[in-house]
């Protein structure tokens, strides 16, 4: 542990990192000058697109009219699929996604065909006037339908460890269900692409997307061309939260489409309500469970299956319900597991990545079981979930065959067990419960262990670019796209340690193709880790030629050379970093280098169910106390204590800042945002009127928010830890205390049913169904 705090001191020898530096365009974005897509200049003859969708969620096309779409005032240029001049199918990983309707509807509001005109007014009034014939099929709308016509976008995978061998009959046996809803992006910028001809057959693209590299090699096939000859600028995100990871590229192609037929800068960027019906959501789910345990309600064998509503091609279905089966056993051991995911195939929008990645929909499967567990056994649910934790009694053995190794949660719960004064409420609110027939209280402590790593091993790998100019100014572009949850700011504090120079000295620029290639996404919480680590290595590397110039000049070792407080220093040496900077390029050393990392340790085999998909855990513990009223099922979130592992932390500031925004939106999912379908498979909730995201006073009144002080174990960047997604799976713990609250109507003893999201209609219908069975 002793050579571990070294290396960190060593690390933070500059004082750059594990500060809590401001956002680097804070500024401009509070003062509405910071630069996004849609506020671009635009060139001189930008044309507009507009998108023409389908009525019917499954059919053939028989036929499509457009004449008076092509007649209408301001139109330049119309196409269907037919029109794309190279690959027509932009499916990410899997084929099953067109860039336009090809013959078959597989869901209502598909895009079929694509209007560019004058303006944007003139384009969506052309829309309107398409007649398009269908010849419709029954569709699949619901997982149940899916699952009895065997309807899947990719095979079933299934994971089973049994660590405790044979065993006595259990004491206890249990079962139940949980309906799981999506969750809409609603990103504060929508869809949004620039696509500009240049010479011959090559194409820039501005685009609101993380991940510029697949939006190049899809516009690169759509046009038939090399993807030399496509180069994707990203400034900066309104927002992303996985919905831009794979489904931004459709815009960019097709923008990219009428660019190279009419040679002229095209924009292609979706209203809001259509934006809602033509891009994928969280994944609904629809879970089940089985568990047995012993007297003190240990589990002994557990399943789980878990039903992924994937709409009608693959996207990143495969992955998101894998990470849900990863995720199925949270903190806990679950002793003989077998887990089973089914990827079905239903008539909706294609489903696609959102913050947690599948892991929320399996993890709150984990904390359903341990409520049912304690309802049964008698027992307060935290102490349950105490009981079942990964620990060297119980066991370290994922059922996907990982070790847990050292589970910071063992400290964790009972750390915030005694900053939240958890117990003294619990009896506190169990007394407050008897007393008062209308408003309820609850009370929920949940763990989280989440896996950071993309599970498709090939994604974790990145590439950075850092270039020193002749003034001592740093320039630094990496594969990795900023949203606005402050990656380029942390990207420029690790730069500026490493030289040992202030943060202002430091600009990160857009990320582009033709700077880093073959970039991943910016997903799976691994923005930092990825980039950060790879700016890291290219900073190291133009370090160490500055080093061996300046002891070769000096006399002396070039590892003894220090970079600190804007200096170079050997010994009794030293010389100011611009100085020695400009003594370098005179010597003719170069002050360039690009870098590259992959993390290490982690694979994972499909056939066997069983390998290392993460390169280690983040943690996180939040207790959250609510009201309901018993009469209406209405509810409030009262208080909320969260503790959280992000290791040595690069920046304070911005991880709060991210646990916070992740946990209320977290909240959001499992409270208000209810996604609605008609019969027919049109999305009814398809606006901010009849879709509610928290709003600032849904958050608590007491809101306390901590870092939890130890240092990552593995080499990551600095010993931080990830913080994107994990802090979203802590408002499991308000799903639970209103099912908390719920129960002290029939004194504890019963697990009410409460499919999420948990809306006031759904805590109210809970609330009857208890007190019809006479609880």
């Amino acid at each position: 542990m002793r050579k571990l705090t070294d290396r960190i001191k060593q690390d933070n020898r500059n004082g750059a990192v594990h500060s809590p530096a401001p956002h680097e365009s804070a500024v401009r974005q509070v003062s509405g000058t910071a630069r996004y897509v849609d506020d671009m200049p635009e060139p001189r003859g930008t044309r507009y697109v507009a998108i023409g969708t389908s009525e019917c969620a499954a059919g053939l096309i028989k036929s499509i009219d457009l004449s008076e779409v092509r007649n209408a005032p301001g139109v330049i240029d119309v196409i269907t699929v037919t029109d794309v001049p190279g690959k027509r199918d932009i499916g990410p990983v899997f084929a099953g996604d067109p860039v336009l309707a090809d013959e078959e509807i597989k869901f209502f509001g598909q895009p079929v065909f694509a209007v560019l005109a004058e303006s944007v007014t003139l384009a969506r009034r052309a829309a309107a006037k398409a007649k398009i014939t269908v010849t419709e099929t029954t569709p699949h709308l619901s997982v149940a339908s899916a699952l009895s016509a065997e309807s899947f976008v990719r095979p079933t995978h299934t994971m089973a460890q049994s660590p405790l061998g044979d065993l006595p009959s259990p004491a206890h046996t249990l079962s139940g269900a949980l309906d799981i809803g999506g969750q809409e992006h609603m990103y504060l910028e929508g869809q949004v692409s620039l696509a500009l001809p240049d010479e011959e057959d090559r194409m820039l693209i501005y685009t609101s997307s993380q991940h510029p590299s697949e939006v190049q090699k899809l516009v690169a096939e759509v046009l038939d061309t090399t993807l030399n000859k496509v180069t994707v600028d990203m400034r900066r995100m309104g927002g992303g939260f996985g919905g831009k990871e794979t489904q931004a590229a459709q815009w960019a192609c097709i923008a990219a489409i009428f660019a190279a037929r009419n040679g002229c800068p095209v924009k292609c960027r979706l209203p809001r309500q259509q934006d809602m019906h033509v891009t994928g959501k969280r994944h609904p789910f629809e879970n089940r469970f089985e568990v047995s345990t012993d007297e003190k309600g240990r589990i002994l064998n557990a399943f789980v299956e878990v039903n992924g509503n994937c709409g009608h091609s693959p996207d990143l279905s495969e992955a998101i319900v894998d990470r849900a089966m990863f995720h199925a056993d949270n903190a806990y051991f679950l002793g003989n597991s077998r887990i089973v995911g089914h990827r079905l195939k239903t008539h909706f929008v294609s489903h696609t990545a959102y913050r947690g990645f599948g892991g929320p929909q399996g993890m709150i499967m984990a904390e359903a079981i341990m409520d049912a567990i304690a309802r049964k056994t008698g027992q307060d649910p935290l102490s349950v979930r105490k009981h079942n934790l990964y620990s060297p009694t119980n066991g370290t053995t994922t059922p996907y065959g990982m070790e847990v190794g050292n589970n910071f949660l063992l400290d964790m719960i009972p750390q915030l067990e005694t900053e939240s004064e958890y117990w003294s409420r619990r009896e506190a609110i169990t007394a407050f419960n008897q007393r008062s027939p209308v408003i309820k209280k609850g009370l929920a402590m949940t763990p989280v262990k989440f896996g950071i790593s993309f599970t498709a091993k090939h994604l974790n790998q990145a590439g950075a670019l850092v270039h020193i100019y002749t003034d001592g100014t740093i320039q630094v572009n990496h594969g990795g796209t900023e949203m606005g949850q402050g990656l380029h700011t942390k990207v420029a504090q690790i730069v500026a340690n490493e030289f040992g120079v202030g943060l202002g000295s430091i600009e990160v620029t857009s990320t582009r193709t033709d700077k880093v290639p073959n970039t991943s996404p910016t997903a799976a919480s691994s923005g930092t880790d990825l980039n950060g680590k790879a700016a890291q290595n290219a900073s190291q590397e133009i370090r160490r030629r500055l080093a061996e110039f300046y002891a070769s000049d000096v006399g002396g070792d070039p590892q003894n050379v220090v970079f600190a407080d804007g200096k170079a220093i050997q010994g009794e040496h030293s010389i100011d970093f611009v100085a020695l900077v400009q003594a370098a390029y005179m010597n003719r050393v170069s002050l360039s280098a690009s870098g590259f990392y992959k993390t290490p340790k982690i694979f994972y085999d499909r056939e066997t169910g069983t390998g290392r998909p993460f390169f280690y855990f983040a943690y996180g513990v939040a207790a959250s106390e609510v009201s309901i009223d018993t009469l209406t099922g209405e509810y409030t979130v009262d208080r909320v204590d969260i503790l959280h592992d992000v290791g040595n932390s690069l920046n304070p500031a911005i991880d709060i800042g991210q646990i916070e925004g992740g946990f209320i939106q977290g909240m959001g999912w499992l409270t208000t945002e209810d996604l609605r379908w008609n019969d027919k498979g049109k999305l009814i909730s398809e606006n901010m009127a009849t879709y509610k995201i928290p709003a600032i006073g849904d958050t608590p009144d007491i809101f306390n928010v901590s870092l939890f002080q130890r240092p990552n174990d593995e080499d990551a960047i600095y010993h931080s830890k990830a913080v994107g997604e994990p802090p979203f799976m802590l408002a499991i713990s308000v799903w639970c205390a209103l099912k908390d609250a719920i129960s002290s109507l029939s004194g504890y003893t019963v697990d009410p049913a409460l499919d999420t999201p948990a809306t006031p209609e759904r805590v109210l219908n809970a609330v009857m169904a208890m007190r019809q069975e006479g609880l």
